[in-house]
């Protein structure tokens, strides 16, 4: 399934782009195994999401926690936590 997938503010920065389109593997079936599985795409990923509990997850403009499904997601956006004022 090929999915876009769009980044922001650190974690952006850190992998070096702010969005791409990616095939995800069939096992890849949760927010987290989808966190897991960035992880194994090179170091930028890895150093991007090394603190994986922190990153939230979007699809398709909705929340959901990382044990969520992330079946038929048009667009999955990942974002460090932020601090408003």
């Amino acid at each position: 399934m090929t999915t876009k997938l769009v980044y922001f503010a650190w974690v952006r920065e850190r992998i070096g782009r702010g969005e791409e389109e990616i095939e995800l593997p069939g096992h890849v079936r949760t927010a987290g195994d989808l966190l897991r599985h960035l992880k194994t795409l090179g170091e930028e990923y890895e150093i991007a999401l090394e603190h994986e509990n922190v990153i939230r997850v979007a699809v398709n403009q909705e929340h959901v926690e990382h044990d969520e499904s992330i079946a038929g997601a048009r667009e999955i956006a990942l974002f460090p936590p932020m601090t408003g004022g």
